[in-house]
C-alpha cells in the first residue's frame, strides 16, 4: 500500500509532481484544496471568507483526515496544511512525507506568471511578492522539515525535467 504526502509552499510543485508521480505508478491523486472545493461546492478563497481562517483550517484537518484514508495515493496537500493542529505529525503517522523544497528565486519566478489565479497574490508588485515568500517561508519552514524526506523540486519546468523528478522521488520513496 502506497500513501504519499506531497507538502511545500505554494508554487512548489505539489500538484504537478503528484499528477505525474500518480499517472507512473497507476496511483489515485488527490489535490486536498480541489478536494475540499468540490465537496464543499465552493472555492477556498470562498470558504476562507466565510469561514475565516480557525474555520477553514478545521475544515481542512477533517478533509486531511478523510483523505489519509485512501490507500493507493498521492495526496498533494495545501501550502499551509502542515502548519496547523498537528496535520505534520498525523501525515508522518499515516504516510510517507515528502516536502517540496523550492529556492525562494524559483518559487518567484513560478508565483510571479500565476498571480492572477491567486487572490492573496494578485495585487503585488515584484518586490512585495519576493518579500510575502521570503517571510513566509520562514514562518513555515520548521513545519514543511518535519516531513520524513525532502526532495528539490527546483526544475519542473518541461515534460523531461518533470519524468526525471519523478524516477528522483521514486527511488528516494524507494516505491
Amino acid at each position: 500500500m502506497v500513501r504519499v504526502f506531497l507538502t511545500g509552499y505554494m508554487g512548489a510543485g505539489k500538484t504537478t509532481l503528484g499528477k505525474a508521480l500518480a499517472r507512473e505508478m497507476s496511483l489515485s491523486f488527490v489535490d486536498l484544496d480541489w478536494y475540499i472545493e468540490e465537496r464543499f461546492r465552493k472555492t477556498v478563497s470562498e470558504l476562507f471568507a466565510e469561514r475565516g481562517e480557525d474555520g477553514f483550517r478545521e475544515l481542512e484537518r477533517k478533509m486531511l483526515h478523510e483523505v489519509a484514508a485512501f490507500e493507493n495515493v498521492i495526496v498533494s496537500t495545501g501550502g499551509g496544511t502542515p502548519c496547523f493542529f498537528d496535520n505534520m505529525e498525523f501525515m508522518n503517522r499515516s504516510g510517507d512525507t515528502v516536502f517540496l523544497e523550492v529556492s525562494t528565486d524559483v518559487l518567484f519566478r513560478r508565483l510571479r506568471v500565476a498571480k492572477r489565479k491567486r487572490p492573496i497574490l494578485r495585487d503585488k508588485e515584484d518586490g512585495e511578492l519576493k518579500e510575502f515568500i521570503e517571510r513566509a517561508l520562514e514562518k513555515r519552514l520548521p513545519f514543511y522539515s518535519r516531513a520524513v524526506y525532502t526532495f528539490n523540486a527546483d526544475e519542473l519546468d518541461d515534460a523531461r525535467q518533470i519524468g526525471e523528478a519523478v524516477s528522483r522521488l521514486r527511488a528516494l520513496l524507494k516505491i
